[in-house]
């Protein structure tokens, strides 16, 4: 396993590891349902189908409710018109801003590795005035691979001056896809256990688990001991 001698880079997940958008995402996916006349979903059942993207949201949305597979291309646009600017409902889980303000005065480079459209990313950092602290952004569509792929993963990495080859360097996020993208490059992995994961922590393959923000700066610090 790599051991981290700080400062190493470190590299969040967006959604469900520093902000709660499923309310926002719901709200978007309801109104494009909502638009074609088909029953609306819970806000659990969008959360449970976050992760993978935006196509892999409808697929899971047409597959749920048994939709034209067809016109998943005129779900996608109408969803992307509506959720571009949605930020009203999204929220920072606690002790986000802090903890990232913490690591970077620490020098540690910070990137973001998310399925979450670049644009979107891009606006939702600057919504919560937080994009200053991140020295490189790979959204979904930035590689033409995403998420369990190590592909973004390992560019956000060597954005952030890692050695591709062996990136010395710690993930944090909070699901399946996550987890399995770390094991893929291979980085350490710390997960966030008030995300969007639909399996239990003990069985995704992870360094450490934290349910607080303001836990994981002496997290980090333990791994370069």
């Amino acid at each position: 396993m790599n051991v981290c001698l700080a400062p190493c880079p470190i590299v969040f997940d967006l959604d469900g590891t520093l902000i709660d958008s499923a309310p926002d995402i719901h709200a978007c996916v309801n109104h494009v349902l909502g638009q074609h006349g088909t029953p609306l979903l819970t806000l659990d059942q969008v959360r449970s189908f976050i992760g993978g993207g935006v196509d892999v949201l409808w697929q899971k949305i047409i597959a749920a409710q048994e939709l034209q597979d067809a016109r998943k291309p005129d779900y996608i646009a109408a969803f992307m018109s509506c959720y571009q600017d949605a930020t009203q409902l999204t929220r920072l889980f606690p002790n986000v801003t802090r903890t990232l303000e913490t690591l970077a005065d620490r020098g540690h480079p910070l990137g973001i590795c998310t399925n979450k459209p670049l644009a979107v990313t891009r606006a939702i950092l600057a919504h919560f005035g937080i994009a200053q602290l991140f020295g490189c952004v790979i959204g979904g569509d930035s590689v033409p691979e995403r998420k369990p792929h190590p592909a973004p993963l390992r560019a956000a990495l060597q954005g952030l001056g890692a050695d591709p080859a062996r990136p010395k360097a710690i993930y944090v996020g909070d699901s399946e896809f996550d987890a399995a993208c770390a094991a893929a490059v291979p980085v350490p992995f710390l997960i966030y256990t008030q995300g969007y994961r639909q399996t239990p922590v003990e069985d995704l393959p992870h360094l450490a688990a934290f349910d607080d923000f303001a836990d994981l700066p002496a997290m980090v610090e333990m791994q370069a001991a």
